[in-house]
């Protein structure tokens, strides 16, 4: 498999672009909620969970700029935004899914608590 690499003339790497955009806190959250078919703002803020706002909007925001995620406003009253899934958004759902398969295989709930327990202390300092 090639492996494709960033130079000084062409800075552009897939996988390094990509795990930039894939690794924003609760991105990936969103992508996966979105797979269940569109949600409005609300809904998709329960379906993730612990989630502010303002760094929802932000998230969707680049999200919609990425063109993984559309935004459709609703003409009602009072007027809804839903947001759906792209092209590209959808052609996620391997990655999320050989990640749900990896984490079934190579976590364990206990000790990802564990671990959990021992590091946000230290970050809390």
């Amino acid at each position: 498999m090639a492996r494709a690499r960033a130079s000084v003339a062409d800075p552009f790497c897939p996988v390094h672009d990509a795990i930039g955009v894939l690794q924003g806190k609760w991105t990936l959250h969103i992508v996966h909620a979105l797979m269940e078919g569109p949600l409005g703002f609300n809904e998709l803020a329960r379906a993730i969970g612990g989630c502010n706002p303002s760094t929802l909007v932000q998230r969707l925001d680049t999200l919609v700029g990425l063109d993984l995620v559309a935004r459709k406003v609703e003409a009602s009253s009072p007027p809804r935004t839903l947001y759906s899934l792209t092209t590209a958004g959808a052609a996620l759902q391997p990655v999320v899914a050989a990640m749900d398969q990896w984490g079934r295989r190579h976590l364990r709930k206990e000790r990802v608590q564990a671990v959990r327990k021992t590091v946000r202390p230290a970050r809390q300092r």
